[in-house]
């Protein structure tokens, strides 16, 4: 068994669930810091954040990672214990081998092979490992890079290691993210009986024609980097609990993904507009939980795809799909940042896994990556 794929195993088995870290930064420390890399803790609230730093020249090369993971779910519907790492036929089991302990352990060995086979390598290296990437995602990345920013410390480039890859390792990369709006509306009406409707205001049929308008408006058309802004309702809660009975409110959840084409500003705007086009009386407050991103500048890109052509023997497909990531606090700083990792059709699921071949596949093209980028030439 390979030295990433043991380094994986034993950060599955500490049970980090956000904003838990679970002694998961005390173990990449240990494997780093006999590397050159000094350790800093930036650590906010319940929140650990890892700063692990080779070198104090420029340019500035960061790997970025999280070792929180989401709730496992019914912990009797997994095949094997959850945080007891399993290998079976050919597969890693485990609550974030996919999302994104894999990822995590071949950034490490890649380093540490890079390091020894480069002691003298130019710039810089650094790890930024957070244990809120999976929470509120508050006292994480976001409050790091800032600290960061401010004592002076300039980051070059950003590896993210998300699961990216979609039916193979390194079919694609992530370039940019798509913002991310959430809305909670509550749309105000007269309780009462269902047998006087004229006595009260029924707040759900006040509101299906305004509901119907933001399921069908166009809100934009995409551009050729970022499909379509999209709408979509999560949660819708009314009623008082009776069957005679006429609510007095709705709650609705709802959460936009939007392309570079539109702004935070102009989707709450518009969507104000058609609540009062339809006379709702209501209350509305708003969560940014990330600005799109796109990295346009092409140095960590042309590395990245140099990589995966060297170990895969094919490049990425370049893509902005996909959640949310800690990338979206990293690039409005002027950073260049891409996500690379395994593949992504298990993450937060029962019987998360990767596939144990490709975590030393991914351990090379970070490795690949790095010569590409800090070999002296």
């Amino acid at each position: 068994m390979s030295q990433t794929v043991e380094l994986a195993k034993a950060l599955i088995n500490l049970q980090s669930e956000t904003p838990n870290d679970a002694g998961c930064q005390d173990l990449i420390s240990k494997q780093l810091e006999s590397h050159g890399f000094i350790r800093e803790q930036l650590d906010y609230g319940d929140t650990k954040n890892l700063w692990l730093r080779r070198g104090n020249s420029e340019p500035l090369f960061v790997f970025l990672g999280h070792t929180d993971v989401v709730p496992t779910g019914p912990v009797e519907l997994w095949n094997s214990p959850p945080f007891e790492a399993t290998i079976k036929d050919g597969l890693l089991y485990g609550r974030g081998s996919a999302d994104m302990k894999s990822s995590i352990a071949a950034m490490i060995t890649a380093c540490q092979q890079f390091v020894e086979q480069q002691p003298d390598h130019k710039g810089s290296i650094a790890f930024l490992i957070t244990s809120d990437e999976e929470g509120p995602a508050t006292d994480g990345t976001v409050k790091v890079i800032e600290a960061l920013t401010q004592r002076g410390d300039k980051v070059d480039w950003c590896l993210v290691g998300e699961p990216s890859s979609d039916q193979k390792l390194g079919d694609a990369i992530r370039v940019g993210r798509r913002g991310s709006l959430n809305g909670k509306l509550i749309v105000n009406g007269i309780q009462g009986h269902v047998a006087y409707p004229h006595k009260a205001e029924n707040p759900i049929h006040r509101f299906a024609p305004a509901l119907d308008q933001l399921v069908n408006e166009t809100w934009d058309n995409g551009n050729e980097f970022f499909p379509a802004t999209s709408f979509q309702i999560s949660n819708i809660k009314g009623g008082a609990g009776a069957e005679n009975i006429i609510p007095g409110n709705l709650e609705v959840d709802f959460n936009f993904r939007y392309s570079t084409e539109l702004t935070a500003d102009q989707i709450k705007q518009r969507v104000e507009t058609i609540l009062q086009k339809h006379n709702i009386n209501y209350d509305l407050s708003w969560r940014l939980s990330g600005a799109p991103f796109l990295t346009t500048e092409k140095t960590l890109i042309n590395a990245t795809q140099a990589a995966l052509f060297n170990v895969m023997g094919a490049e990425a497909e370049a893509s902005t799909a996909g959640g949310t990531s800690d990338g979206r606090f990293i690039a409005p700083y002027g950073i260049e940042v891409v996500e690379l990792g395994p593949i992504n059709e298990s993450i937060h699921k029962i019987n998360e896994h990767v596939l144990v071949k490709d975590i030393g596949l991914l351990a090379d093209i970070y490795r690949v990556i790095l010569e590409r980028l800090l070999v002296l030439k």
